[in-house]
């Protein structure tokens, strides 16, 4: 009963937020010209996107709770984030990435809700599909008018997302792993957020 209460506020606050909190409705219009400038604002980005943030530390908490060893799954994110910022930087257009983000919200807050255990090359693989349409996203977003601006972002937005992964690899194994019914809970939410981001672009 408390799970579904503390779910349903939930809903009702992720509703009640922006949707440019959520998605990623265009170019942020920032002006970063230098690598430094380029590489501070990149290294946030992943920390201002609920989505983002919560798809970042859900990969580290499930594979602190079920990949052996942990730190594949949370690799293969970053890796395949950075090739869709590549995407992204080049133009490239990548069909759904709203949609496969919010389903990435929700698919990996129902993994650790229920502590799905797999090998750690489909873990990897699955991490990585949902990264790309995520560095898609930030690409576009980042993208900076020189060579020089645009290896800062990169730099900048892997950085800041390892240190998303990592906090949730912390969180899986000092806490979840002890207490699981917080892996229920946090999972149980995330997942919440992913079928609200789900229906509002519907």
């Amino acid at each position: 009963m408390k799970l579904h209460k503390f779910s349903a506020a939930l809903a009702t606050a992720a509703a009640a937020m922006p949707l440019s909190a959520l998605a990623h409705v265009g170019a942020d219009g920032g002006d970063h010209h230098s690598f430094l400038s380029s590489f501070g604002h990149a290294f946030a980005h992943p920390f201002t996107g609920a989505d983002h943030m919560a798809a970042m530390l859900a990969v580290g908490a499930w594979s602190a709770l079920t990949v052996t060893p942990a730190w594949r799954a949370p690799a293969a994110f970053v890796a395949l984030l950075v090739a869709g910022a590549l995407a992204g930087f080049s133009g490239l257009w990548v069909p759904g990435v709203e949609p496969m983000i919010a389903a990435s919200v929700l698919v990996l807050g129902l993994l650790v809700a229920v502590q799905k255990q797999m090998p750690w090359v489909l873990a990897a693989a699955l991490a990585g599909v949902f990264a790309f349409f995520h560095g898609a996203a930030h690409g576009f977003e980042l993208a900076g008018d020189t060579a020089l601006a645009s290896v800062g972002a990169l730099a900048g937005m892997a950085l800041g997302s390892a240190l998303l992964h990592v906090g949730g690899l912390v969180l899986g194994k000092a806490l979840m792993q002890r207490h699981r019914w917080l892996a229920k809970v946090a999972g149980g939410a995330t997942a919440v957020l992913g079928a609200v981001m789900l229906t509002r672009l519907a």
